[in-house]
């Protein structure tokens, strides 16, 4: 069996992170995030085994970087830039789950006349819009997830119809 798992070490190192560069660069730039998220985030995690087989294999070649200035160079290097992301946060919250779930919670916790501006609307026409789509609105000054509830609809209801009206 060892001689088998020597033998994949180097090609299932190489094939899974060839799978995670895809799917993180799809993710990068929000192609198919579905499809691409929990792909990047499992296989990621599978490609640990055959990494430390394929170091376990080459164990003294990869050693012999570690007396060399490129190794300590490139590992200073990928530790700054994993603290440059992690500073910034240390003073306060990271930021938890989609920024866009928390955008539209922010929007349904907010007043009808306070929203109507960010849509190019007048509270009154917003409150038209509404009416229009079967909401009751008793006053400009209730939140969007009030007046969803009180018209038997989800606050999500009422983002999406925000989100496509003219």
């Amino acid at each position: 069996m060892p001689g088998i798992l020597a033998r994949y070490a180097t090609p299932l190192t190489t094939g899974l992170f060839l799978v995670s560069l895809i799917s993180g660069v799809a993710l990068f730039f929000h192609l198919g995030s579905a499809w691409f998220h929990g792909m990047h985030e499992w296989l990621s995690m599978v490609l640990i085994a055959p990494f430390v087989l394929h170091l376990w294999k080459n164990w003294r070649p990869f050693v012999s970087y570690f007396k060399r200035p490129p190794m300590a160079i490139a590992l200073a290097a990928s530790l700054a830039a994993s603290v440059a992301f992690v500073v910034p946060l240390l003073g306060g919250e990271a930021p938890a789950g989609n920024p866009m779930v928390a955008l539209a919670g922010a929007v349904q916790k907010s007043s009808v006349a306070t929203v109507a501006p960010v849509f190019g609307k007048t509270p009154e026409t917003l409150t038209a819009v509404l009416e229009q789509n079967g909401y009751r609105v008793a006053s400009p000054n209730d939140s969007l997830a009030a007046v969803a509830a009180a018209s038997g609809k989800s606050g999500r209801d009422i983002v999406v119809l925000l989100a496509t009206m003219d």
